[in-house]
């Protein structure tokens, strides 16, 4: 009898130590781990996570983007990652994430004018890792352009925008501040004042921004307003119709303002720092840049002021690693590439501070967008309604290109514009 009760004790005893070991084994993390996951070292060192992240960059970034992003693994050692590069142009991202969101990429950069049309179809993660520190690093404009509702979707890479190039030749600095003193001049058979695309939907809008019209309400955002055909709005179409039947003015159509100003034909030409090199080049000390000018209507002068455009980098929202993207998407837009872009394609910056480097400061294009978008332009409306504004706005442009609007005609063409931009063509 004493010899089973000495077994039972000893069985007991014997529970009794398995139960604390297993105790001594959870606290100790010693659970089920993530199969991504290494583990953990005696030493206590960190866990090492393996990932894999898929990139999409334009082409003339590719090469740097794959070096920046190793440097990223060497500056993130709880990483272990697996990259994927793939070519996806800034212009079609948007659509080719729509097509096959599964296989889209988990960083990516797209337009900031596409932002609407992520965030109401679900495809874009919002920026929420160290979100106070990088808004502190970009403009004001450019923030805004990459946020809805007040919730940051994008972080800013490079502005996406126009401003006016021209030759000393021509003007001086102080003339091409207002367009009415530039057309003022007379340079003679041949030779063109000033070049515009009237007939393009991403250029026209500069025209009514600058009287205090709206699009989609004062602040973008409603997709049934639209005040381009009131007073203000009559006459800045009245003022491009008399530009574009002015004689000294050059429209833009297939290249053809870029080619006579490259001849030392056109005295100013407004387009984007892709064009930058080769106006460089073909005017040499003649080469000067600046923001869009003033247009006087009534006495009165209003500053031009075009759509503020970005291209950002951005996080898709099914991706499986949502800090470990985010954590990339912030270095390849940060402030060290930022300036390797600059200094090898030529990309102007967003960082604010990188605004003062006086290599940015000595390039007259880099020079003119930062200011044009920083304090002039008009960030583009947030509504997925914005989608039905090109269509409308370049038909109303080349309607006064082909002088097929007149003044008598204006308020109704007007009216019929505004009508297709405020509704959905489905309807």
């Amino acid at each position: 009898m004493k010899k089973l009760r000495f077994l039972a004790l000893v069985l007991l005893l014997a529970v009794l130590a398995t139960g604390i070991a297993g105790c001594g084994k959870a606290n100790t993390g010693g659970e089920t781990k993530n199969p991504d996951q290494s583990t953990p070292t005696e030493s206590g060192e960190p866990q090492v996570e393996k990932i894999k992240l898929k990139i999409w960059s334009p082409n003339d970034e590719l090469e740097i983007t794959k070096e920046l992003c190793e440097q990223f693994a060497k500056n993130h050692p709880e990483y272990d990652i697996t990259w994927e590069f793939e070519v996806v142009e800034n212009a079609d991202s948007i659509t080719t994430l729509k097509n096959d969101p599964d296989n889209g990429a988990d960083v990516f950069v797209y337009p900031s004018g596409g932002l609407p049309e992520m965030v109401a179809a679900g495809l874009i993660y919002p920026i929420t890792y160290d979100i106070d520190n990088i808004k502190a690093l970009y403009g004001e404009s450019a923030i805004k352009a990459c946020s809805k509702d007040d919730i940051l979707y994008g972080i800013p890479q490079t502005p996406n925008s126009f401003f006016m190039y021209y030759n000393k030749d021509f003007y001086n600095e102080d003339e091409v501040k207002s367009l009415e003193t530039m057309m003022a001049k007379d340079f003679g058979p041949g030779k063109h004042n000033f070049s515009f695309t009237i007939s393009n939907s991403w250029y026209i809008e500069s025209f009514f921004f600058a009287v205090g019209c709206t699009l989609y309400g004062p602040d973008g955002t409603d997709g049934t307003q639209c005040d381009w055909n009131n007073e203000m709005g009559f006459k800045a179409g009245k003022y491009l119709i008399d530009l574009a039947n002015n004689p000294k003015y050059l429209e833009d159509i297939d290249g053809i303002g870029l080619s006579k100003f490259l001849e030392g034909n056109v005295g100013a030409f407004c387009s984007g720092t892709w064009n930058a090199a080769q106006i460089a080049e073909a005017l040499g000390d003649k080469y000067a840049a600046t923001v869009l000018p003033t247009i006087k209507i009534d006495g009165k002068e209003y500053q031009l002021s075009n759509f503020a455009d970005f291209k950002a980098y951005g996080v898709k929202s099914s991706t499986a690693h949502p800090k470990a993207a985010q954590q990339v998407a912030a270095w390849l837009a940060g402030e060290e590439a930022q300036l390797r872009r600059f200094k090898e394609i030529n990309m102007v910056p967003t960082v604010v501070t990188l605004l003062d480097n006086p290599e940015v400061k000595a390039n007259p294009a880099a020079v003119a967008l930062a200011e044009m978008t920083g304090k002039y332009s008009t960030p583009q409306p947030t509504t997925p309604q914005l989608s039905e504004y090109w269509a409308p706005a370049e038909a109303f442009g080349r309607g006064i290109v082909n002088k097929e609007i007149t003044e008598a005609n204006l308020q109704q063409r007007l009216d019929d514009m505004v009508k297709g931009i405020t509704t959905r063509l489905a309807e």
